[in-house]
Formats: structure tokens, sequence, C-alpha cells
């Protein structure tokens, strides 16, 4: 075993990506409070606002660093999870971009909102979604630094795994695109002066 060092500003983690080639049998959809809204036009300020929100904690940072026309140009479809007060508290972004495909760029919560039931109505909507006609191929990408239950939760519905990689990048705090208080289950580690 070994390790490799990263640069002193970098963050590593493993991803894993996962992938379901047969539409899971029908189940009926978890009862939520919760209801999806698709956006049907991109606000690179909202969008941004939201993807902060449900990402920060777990340091999605890659649509934080583009300028408004890469962003808008890479945005796939989103649908916001809203709460009954008509609150954005969670996102959802599909990619049917590849013919007979549906990848799933983003799927998340508000911290607020763990432990409460919603992950699992949410990604039974994500499935019901993202196997639409004509996919044959439902896949995501996780990595050692989402949420804990991230990974479970994608085998336990039936996704494979069929792949890993180690990722390394530039600490999005350190960049000024993050809090230095996301993510406070990954230490920062400041430069040497």
């Amino acid at each position: 075993m070994s390790l490799t060092p990263l640069p002193h500003n970098h963050i590593g983690a493993v991803v894993t990506y996962l992938e379901m080639r047969e539409r899971p049998r029908p189940r009926p959809l978890p009862d939520s409070q919760l209801r999806l809204v698709r956006w049907g036009h991109i606000d690179p300020a909202k969008y941004r606002i939201l993807f902060r929100r449900v990402g920060g904690p777990w340091l999605w940072y890659s649509r934080l660093a583009m300028d408004d026309a890469a962003l808008v140009a890479a945005v796939a479809e989103v649908h916001a999870v809203v709460d009954p007060r008509g609150i954005e508290v969670g996102m959802l972004e599909l990619d049917f971009r590849k013919s007979g495909e549906c990848l799933i760029r983003f799927l998340g919560l508000v911290p607020e909102l763990a432990g409460k039931g919603h992950g699992k109505w949410l990604f039974a909507q994500t499935l019901a979604l993202a196997w639409r006609k004509g996919v044959e191929r439902v896949h995501v990408n996780t990595c050692s630094l989402d949420h804990p239950a991230a990974l479970p939760s994608y085998l336990k519905a039936g996704f494979t795994a069929y792949a890993r990689a180690l990722e390394s990048f530039p600490d999005p705090r350190l960049l000024g695109l993050l809090p230095e208080d996301s993510a406070p289950q990954l230490p920062l580690v400041r430069p040497a002066s």
C-alpha cells in the first residue's frame, strides 16, 4: 500500500462510477410534502445559490467555478425540490444528451432535511424521471466527499459499481468559491506561509 501526497492546497476523493441497465420494478412513491419544480430557464445566479446550499457541505464546486455562459451550456434538466412554503430545499439535475442514457449529474437536499426520509422520496422521483422512454442506462458518479448515505443508497436502489478513480482538485474554500466553514468534516489545510 502506498500513499500519494496531494499538492498542499488540494483535496482528494475516491470517485465511484455506478450504473443501472434495467428499469427497476415500479414501487409506490414515498410520501413527502416536498415537490419537484422543473426549471425552464436557467438563471446562473439562482442556480449557484441552490447549488451552494445543497452541495456546499460536500464541497460541490464545479459549477461555482464557471462563468455564466459556461454554466448555462453545461446545465442539463434541472428540477428544484420545493417545500410547502415554496422554498427551494434541494436539486436534481438529469442529463439526457447522450442517446439512450440518463446521467444523474447532481442530486441532493439541504443539510437541514437530512435524516427525515425526504431522501427516499427524492431518490424515487429521480428514478421515475430518469427512466423515461428510450433510456436504456442510468448512471451516476459519486465520491467519498458526498453524503455518507449517497453510495449505499445507489447500491440499495440497484445501481452497480463499474469503476473507480482518484480525483484531486484545489480546495474550493481556499479559492473563495465556498465559505471556509463549509464541510467541517474535512479540515481546511492552509498553504504554508
